[in-house]
């Protein structure tokens, strides 16, 4: 599978909607045996299109402190580090980073304290500046639209088009534009792997 065909979009605009429909469920939707859409989100998963099922919690119905949201500007080069850092922290739920090195955090905050409840983010030295506003209401709309896979060539970094192959190394799978790419990705990994 080298791109998205209607029926894959098709599931994963079910999947959105609702990430523990059975697969049989799923299967009169597209008309598709249960093994096939099985098949096809084992591969959807495989390729990183769908990463992992999970839970959307209404945090509104729960008491675990202020919701807030924050805006951190970041020393250039160290948003990674500052990511990092946030991913140990309880209550926060979502980080977004931008090109210019800012941060937007969703997080809930016992005790109202961000700058003490995000200290692992400021530990790291690298917060410019903070904004803290208090949110009221948060909607999430996933949509996937008229997506097209969008997958990077292993080894030289072009898109992978129909023309592309795929490798699987140690359990791991690589994807390739063409075989000149996949034969020299394989050589040096073969090397390496000699080598340690």
């Amino acid at each position: 599978m080298r791109d998205l065909d209607e029926t894959d979009r098709q599931l994963l605009r079910l999947l959105l909607d609702d990430g523990r429909r059975p697969y049989s469920d799923l299967a009169e939707e597209v008309g598709l045996s249960a093994p096939a859409v099985s098949d096809r989100i084992d591969r959807l998963r495989e390729l990183g299109v769908v990463e992992r099922f999970t839970v959307d919690i209404d945090r509104s119905r729960l008491s675990d402190g202020v919701r807030v949201a924050v805006t951190l500007d970041v020393t250039p080069g160290e948003t990674t580090a500052v990511r990092e850092a946030l991913g140990s922290v309880d209550g926060v739920e979502h980080v977004f980073a931008t090109a210019d090195s800012r941060l937007f955090v969703v997080a809930s905050v016992p005790d109202g304290d961000v700058e003490r409840h995000l200290g692992a983010a400021f530990d790291t030295g690298a917060i410019e500046s903070v904004s803290v506003s208090p949110l009221v209401a948060a909607d999430w709309h996933p949509a996937l639209g008229e997506a097209t896979l969008g997958l990077e060539c292993a080894e030289c970094g072009n898109t992978v088009t129909s023309e592309g192959v795929t490798a699987t190394l140690d359990g791991e799978r690589y994807e390739f534009c063409c075989g000149s790419c996949e034969a020299r990705f394989v050589e040096r990994y073969e090397e390496l792997k000699e080598g340690a």
